[in-house]
């Protein structure tokens, strides 16, 4: 899909990582609607890219339904707003494991649902999902920031392979460790990285979901050769990783 001129909705505008991808879809000659909880970031960056801002909590049913109903007739949506889960499932309040869930997974498969209906009506449209490295492997301490991540990979997989026939594409961007991001879209951010490993930058992934978008990719991953290595093992030998995680960390475990 060709960028210029098309109508976006990016969510988690106002971190680091949004900021990132607004600028540069902006820079694309993309409309941009940007949506985040931070009103007087939103509105600061909506001055400058030229756009459009709404406050909205996407926890919150109310505020998702009012954020749809401003920009139904979007081009393309960008669902890159995300919370942290990482840390022990027990030490989580069963509202805080909602709110995590709710951010991370529940709003961007209802955004996808709400607004790519009227793109399948058209035939046209992009859905990127910023999911993570952590929807593609399992890392400790972070059980549920993976059972977001692998989720969200996991619909827009499949979504794809249904609303690819009608017109719309469907990416998942995932990033792994990103430097001066001002938000985490992989448990491994919160982290010392180890020797050899290179964080990306919020522009590598702008430029990724730049690149997903416009040649219709399914997936992006976002990370230097050693992370992307790890993941791979993860993937085919996933109890040699946890083995191998757990003696990076010093851990008995």
């Amino acid at each position: 899909m060709e960028l210029h001129g098309r109508s976006v909705l990016v969510t988690g505008a106002s971190g680091g990582l949004g900021q990132a991808i607004a600028r540069r879809l902006r820079a694309e000659g993309c409309q941009l609607t940007l949506t985040g909880r931070r009103g007087d970031v939103l509105d600061d960056l909506a001055a400058e890219l030229e756009g459009r801002a709404v406050v909205a909590d996407l926890a919150s049913r109310g505020d998702l339904q009012r954020l749809v109903s401003a920009v139904q007739d979007v081009d393309i949506l960008v669902a890159n707003a995300g919370v942290p889960g990482v840390g022990e499932l027990t030490d989580y309040s069963l509202d805080e494991l909602d709110r995590v869930i709710d951010v991370n997974l529940r709003a961007p498969l209802a955004l996808a649902r709400q607004l790519g209906e009227r793109m399948l009506q058209r035939a046209s449209g992009h859905v990127v999902f910023i999911s993570s490295l952590s929807g593609k492997t399992a890392n400790p301490a972070s059980s549920l920031f993976n059972a977001t991540k692998f989720g969200v990979r996991g619909f827009a997989l499949g979504l794809r392979q249904d609303w690819a026939p009608r017109g719309v594409g469907v990416s998942c961007v995932n990033p792994g460790p990103i430097g001066d991001a001002g938000t985490s879209h992989d448990a491994a951010n919160d982290a010392a990285l180890p020797a050899g490993f290179r964080p990306k930058l919020p522009a590598d992934v702008a430029a990724a979901v730049v690149r997903a978008i416009r040649h219709d990719r399914a997936e992006v991953d976002v990370a230097d050769p050693v992370m992307r290595a790890g993941v791979v093992l993860g993937q085919v030998a996933p109890q040699v990783a946890a083995k191998l995680n757990r003696l990076a960390d010093g851990s008995s475990r």
